[in-house]
C-alpha cells in the first residue's frame, strides 16, 4: 500500500489520537521506572505534528517522514524524542535514495539499527528497539498488519519482565523487572495504529 496525502493526514490524526487516550497510562507506565513524563511528552510531539499535519501532507512522503522527525525531535524532549525522530528521519532518507520499488523492511531495518546507535542500545535492554526489532523482521516475512500488530503488542508485554539496561530504569536495577517500558508501549501503540489503518485501507 502507497500513501497519499490523506492517507497521511488521517494516520497523523489518529496517532495523535491513540496518544491522547492512553497519555495517562503511559504517564504511569514512567511514573514506575522513570521520571513520568512520557506521556506527556508524546502528547506534545504529536499535537505538534497534528499542528503542521497539512503543510506535512502536501510534501513527498520521505520529506513528509523527515519533517515528522524533526517537529518529534524539537517537541517531545527527553530519550524519546532523539529516537523516535531518527526513526522518522531515516525511514525518510531511505525512501528518498532508495529505487522506486524499494524493499521497505530493508530501508526499516536501516532506520532501527540508527535508533539502535542512537541510544546505544539493543536487544533486550528495555526500550522501544525491543518492539521494532520484532516488528521490522514480521514486516520483512510479508506478515499481515493485523499479525504485525500483535507482534507489537506482545513485544510491548513482554519488556514487564526484562532488566532495563539504559536511561533512568536502569538505575533501579531489578527493580525495574515487573515493569513494561513506557517507550516500548507508545511504540507498539503507534504501530497498532498504523497498521490497523492499512488493514482497514487495503485494495480489496
Amino acid at each position: 500500500m502507497t500513501l497519499d496525502a490523506a492517507d497521511l493526514t488521517a494516520l497523523i490524526g489518529l496517532c495523535r489520537e491513540q496518544i491522547e487516550q492512553h497519555c495517562e497510562r503511559l504517564g504511569r507506565l514512567d511514573s514506575a521506572i522513570g521520571d513520568g513524563d512520557h506521556g506527556a511528552n508524546m502528547r506534545r510531539g504529536l499535537e505538534a505534528v497534528y499542528r503542521e499535519r497539512d503543510a506535512i501532507s502536501a510534501l513527498p512522503l520521505p520529506v513528509a517522514l523527515e519533517r515528522i522527525g524533526l517537529v518529534l525531535v524539537m517537541s517531545i524532549g527527553g530519550a524519546a524524542g532523539p529516537l523516535y525522530g531518527t526513526l522518522l528521519m531515516e525511514l525518510g532518507r531511505g525512501l528518498a535514495t532508495g529505487e522506486e520499488e524499494a524493499d521497505f523492511a530493508a530501508i526499516l531495518a536501516q532506520a532501527v539499527a540508527a535508533v539502535a546507535r542512537r541510544g546505544r542500545s539493543g536487544p533486550g535492554d528495555k526500550t522501544l528497539l525491543d518492539v521494532l526489532y520484532p516488528v521490522q523482521a514480521e514486516i520483512a516475512g510479508h506478515a499481515a498488519p493485523l499479525r504485525i500488530a500483535e507482534c507489537a503488542r506482545n513485544a510491548a508485554q513482554a519488556t514487564e519482565m526484562m532488566l532495563a539496561r539504559r536511561g533512568r530504569a536502569s538505575y533501579l536495577g531489578e527493580r525495574s523487572i515487573g515493569h513494561e517500558d513506557p517507550g516500548a508501549s507508545s511504540c507498539a501503540l503507534l504501530a497498532t495504529t498504523i497498521c490497523q489503518y492499512f488493514q482497514e485501507h487495503a485494495p480489496s
